[in-house]
């Protein structure tokens, strides 16, 4: 869902809804993506806004143009998405979750703990 109050760019926004559809399946390899005129009705955001976040999905190649046609969710653009994401994850929110950690002394034992019992609830 796209937070108008957010700090981070509607654009951006845009780009992670669609990463987030493809990632949980709602949008497959080969499938078409909603349109920027899609994008800015349902959200009340300029089309050109939107076009800025599945042109970021282009460059990534995580979604490629039909001329005259649409966009489409590349082949392999899962793997991509989760390959950035799990990056992400390691080099800039994991850092920090554990730095919170340590300031509130918990420990690394606590905290694998933690992540078993919150596979366990899987």
């Amino acid at each position: 869902m796209l937070d108008l109050n957010s700090d981070k760019s509607i654009y951006i926004q845009i780009a992670e809804i669609i990463e987030n559809d493809i990632l949980m399946g709602h949008l497959n390899e080969e499938e078409q993506s909603p349109s920027t005129n899609q994008f800015a009705k349902i959200y009340q955001i300029n089309p050109a806004t939107a076009g800025k976040g599945l042109n970021i999905l282009v460059d990534e190649g995580i979604l490629y143009k039909k001329r005259g046609i649409g966009m489409f969710v590349a082949e392999g653009a899962r793997k991509k998405i989760i390959k950035k994401r799990q990056s992400l994850f390691f080099k800039e929110i994991l850092p920090n979750i554990m730095e919170e950690a340590n300031r509130l002394e918990i420990t690394k034992e606590e905290i694998a703990e933690f992540v078993e019992e919150y596979k366990g609830g899987e």
